[in-house]
């Protein structure tokens, strides 16, 4: 009686799980991001405002399919998880979260939202949406994240899909416009992923997962970082070239780019131990604000005409 007593309250806390464990796998700021990158797709893909119902399920359906693709992310990469600091406090890492419950919750998740993309949405949206979840949570998470340095890269295509699903959504077709928006993340990612794999580069290597940083050392990362950067940079500027935005766009995307690029030269000469993660946070906001200038150019254009 005595050993049950003692061991009691340490199998407690892993039985002890709730809605708010369900969600943190839902990586729920990720997805937020997403769901904006999806919105401005819409948005471009009609000259006036697209169907409200086409919106609502639309972002109903990928956000549904995201929450599901990250829920399979926490399971498959649980014991990678543990052992890193950033993440050794995720609900299935810290074996909060049961991984049976998890499964389930992935599951219902990534059905609820693709089935609702082919009721309410269209099919093709519902078929990509799907490619997309497979290409995260099977393709990179299980095999291209363990497999290669280049895992962001490769694996980046089906996080670039965001806006390719939201102008599907509205037109029902595939057109050059949504793969140039998809083009933009798919550059991004690379830079923008690098700097935060240089900040944990030791929780990489301890986890052993083949991050650029672990593999190929932090200066050649840097140097990658400079790179794609630039090519960041020459993506964005795709949209006023091919007639898809105006003035408007290419302003505010200038100034975004100017201070893209300095952060990534402040982590490329490598003298501030802190500009990786300070890189890693503005580039979400650089890649909202390019985005948020597509959006703003668009209708500016519609109400001057």
């Amino acid at each position: 009686m005595r050993n049950i007593t003692m061991t009691l309250p340490t199998a407690l806390p892993s039985m002890v799980w709730g809605w708010k464990e369900l969600l943190g796998l839902c990586k729920l700021k990720v997805v937020a991001v997403m769901l904006v990158c999806t919105a401005v797709g819409m948005a471009l893909a009609t000259p006036g405002l697209p169907a409200l119902t086409s919106v609502t399920f639309g972002l109903a359906g990928i956000g549904l399919a995201s929450c599901g693709a990250a829920a399979f992310n926490h399971v498959i990469d649980r014991h990678l998880d543990a052992v890193m600091t950033r993440t050794s406090r995720r609900p299935v890492a810290s074996k909060r979260l049961p991984v049976a419950i998890a499964i389930v919750w992935a599951c219902l998740l990534s059905v609820a939202g693709v089935a609702l993309l082919a009721w309410q949405v269209n099919h093709l949206t519902a078929a990509l949406t799907f490619a997309s979840l497979i290409g995260y949570a099977l393709i990179y998470t299980a095999f291209l994240k363990r497999a290669t340095p280049q895992n962001i890269v490769i694996g980046g295509v089906a996080g670039a899909a965001p806006p390719l699903l939201g102008w599907v959504a509205i037109t029902g077709q595939i057109t050059p416009e949504p793969l140039l928006l998809m083009l933009i993340i798919f550059a991004w990612t690379p830079p923008h992923f690098w700097a935060l794999a240089i900040h944990k580069r030791d929780d990489y290597a301890r986890a052993g997962i083949p991050m650029l940083p672990v593999t190929h050392g932090i200066p050649f990362t840097r140097l990658q970082i400079w790179l794609y950067g630039w090519l960041t940079v020459l993506t964005t500027l795709l949209p006023v070239m091919i007639g898809m935005s105006g003035a408007l766009y290419l302003f505010i995307v200038v100034c975004l780019n100017a201070r893209f690029m300095v952060w990534n030269w402040r982590v490329w000469r490598g003298q501030d131990s802190a500009a990786p993660i300070g890189a890693f946070w503005f580039s979400i906001r650089y890649l909202l604000g390019v985005f948020g200038a597509l959006l703003l150019d668009h209708y500016a254009a519609v109400l001057v005409w």
